[in-house]
């Protein structure tokens, strides 16, 4: 399984800028409360300096009790606030307006019930708050991710802070379910630390795609013979995830038709699982009228084996000198729901192939009345992290990126997408 934060950008390798390119280099300014999950932020900064981004920090006075400041200097945070009247080495009288002079987004994680109480109300008499209040954020480039007790988080004054903050804009990235640090299980744990760091690059991406529903059909589907033998393919579902993660990030409402094997997806965008072309064809056909997009990345089995029986497993001893398997066609998603298209709806689909990419371009274009098709030949693609690509779309235009990271591919193709 690809770690779930490569569906979109950030080779841990090297540094690189982040697709939708920046005017200097964009910063985030993160808000550190009292919890044990204060632990996991450093990784979390690690990630977001592998984007190219740079990242500067508030601890309260709680979260010093669970983390130093040092740990974040040494990281390469500048500046780590720790007093709302500056007697640390980072000392400034404006240490509580600097954040939202400077930095492009603001993330508190972990977001303690206090805090969140403290910004909800108004009240700025601890340096995080203050830099919360006097934030520049209209409320997209504005998240918090709270962790606490199950029975704290349930608490109905909790719930009416949290909700209020949400009210005004904020982004929350929602606690987790399960157990937590002081024994107890329900909701209140941090966050997968892959959905706030995307959360961050959300709030530092352009808005353009807020008006926009995508469905999104990824992965390979499986076809069973019988109980545990299918027909498949070794699509991995990046490319497919990748478009997603980038819609999602660009304020797009996405649905994903997620195959087997698809990688980890942000919470906020809508999965569906399903394993069979057929299965895949019904959800996308339930999708599919209320989509102003549909881009059909899964690598569908063109056909099915007639089952033996899969509620049980084929016997060798059935077939002591072998046997052969008939094979039916499966639905072709792309087609059927494309020539079924409204007006504004638009259809991009996707053609891997093995020979004579750009003749078989042009006749799925035609053929499946798409408004653009994005071909590979299956070498350059299948389970690469980057790929070889030629775009073409129905009013002509045509090109080739060569050697592009699927990240940035599934951002130039929403531009385009964006454009026809």
């Amino acid at each position: 399984m690809i770690a779930p934060h490569y569906a979109f950008s950030i080779r841990s390798d090297r540094r690189e800028p982040l697709p939708w390119g920046h005017s200097g280099t964009p910063k985030i300014h993160l808000g550190v409360c009292g919890s044990i999950a204060a632990y996991k932020m450093p990784d979390i900064v690690r990630m977001w300096q592998k984007a190219g981004i740079s990242v500067s920090v508030t601890l309260t006075e709680a979260a010093q009790k669970f983390i130093t400041p040092l740990t974040f200097e040494a990281l390469g945070c500048n500046p780590v606030y720790t007093s709302i009247f500056g007697e640390e080495r980072s000392a400034s009288i404006f240490a509580h307006l600097e954040p939202g002079q400077h930095a492009d987004a603001l993330i508190v994680a972990p977001a303690s019930a206090s805090t969140i109480s403290d910004i909800a109300c108004g009240r700025a008499d601890k340096l995080l708050a203050c830099q919360a209040l006097a934030f520049h954020g209209t409320g997209s480039n504005l998240v918090f991710a709270p962790a606490m007790n199950p029975h704290m988080w349930a608490n109905p004054a909790t719930q009416s802070n949290a909700a209020l903050l949400q009210q005004r804009g904020w982004n929350m990235v929602s606690p987790g379910v399960g157990g937590t640090a002081c024994g107890e299980t329900g909701q209140g744990r941090l966050a997968n630390i892959d959905d706030i760091y995307l959360s961050g690059l959300k709030a530092l991406a352009p808005q353009d795609m807020t008006d926009v529903t995508v469905m999104i059909t990824v992965g390979p589907t499986r076809e069973y013979w019988d109980h545990i033998r299918f027909w498949s393919n070794p699509s991995t579902g990046v490319m497919g995830a990748s478009l997603a993660v980038a819609a999602w990030l660009r304020g797009a409402s996405v649905h994903v038709i997620a195959g087997p094997g698809v990688p980890h997806l942000p919470t906020g965008i809508f999965r569906h699982d399903v394993s069979s072309a057929e299965e895949m064809f019904v959800t996308a056909q339930q999708i599919w009228p209320q989509a102003n997009a549909g881009i059909f990345t899964a690598a569908v089995a063109d056909f099915r084996p007639e089952p033996h029986d899969i509620r049980e497993k084929f016997k060798k001893s059935k077939a002591p000198t072998g046997f052969d398997i008939h094979f039916l066609p499966n639905q072709d998603i792309l087609k059927t729901l494309s020539l079924s298209k409204k007006k504004g709806q638009k259809v991009i689909g996707f053609a891997a192939e093995s020979q004579d990419l750009e003749n078989a371009v042009r006749r799925k274009l035609a053929i499946k009345k798409a408004d653009m098709i994005v071909g590979n030949l299956i070498d350059d693609g299948f389970g690469k992290a980057d790929n070889s690509v030629l775009v073409a779309d129905a009013h002509g235009h045509t090109e080739r990126w060569i050697s592009l990271a699927k990240p940035d591919l599934a951002w130039r193709i929403l531009s385009w997408m964006q454009s026809i």
